[in-house]
């Protein structure tokens, strides 16, 4: 059973470092689901922007200790993939 590519690719991280990253090597951050693994990855970036994808990333991003008053908890953990595509191919955002 396959998954929707919207449920595996959540959003792009639009930031200065993942701007620059584009730019110059082609490579692009987005958060994916937690479940997801490279392959299904890379066929739901290829699906959804309709791109060549040579390349995909991942890693877990672990929740962070916070505090509120007297309550102690965590940040949610997730999930980032840094996907590079096929030179020439460009991804466009905005």
């Amino acid at each position: 059973m396959s998954k929707d590519p919207r449920q595996i690719i959540l959003r792009p991280l639009i930031t200065e470092k993942g701007v620059r990253g584009a730019e110059q090597h082609h490579q692009y951050p987005f958060e994916v689901a937690m479940g997801a693994n490279k392959r299904e990855i890379k066929r739901a970036v290829e699906e959804i922007f309709n791109v060549h994808v040579v390349k995909v990333r991942t890693m877990t991003r672990h929740g962070k200790p916070r505090r509120v008053r007297w309550r102690k908890g965590r940040t949610r953990e997730w999930k980032r993939a840094i996907v590079t595509l096929a030179p020439g191919e460009n991804i466009e955002f905005i």
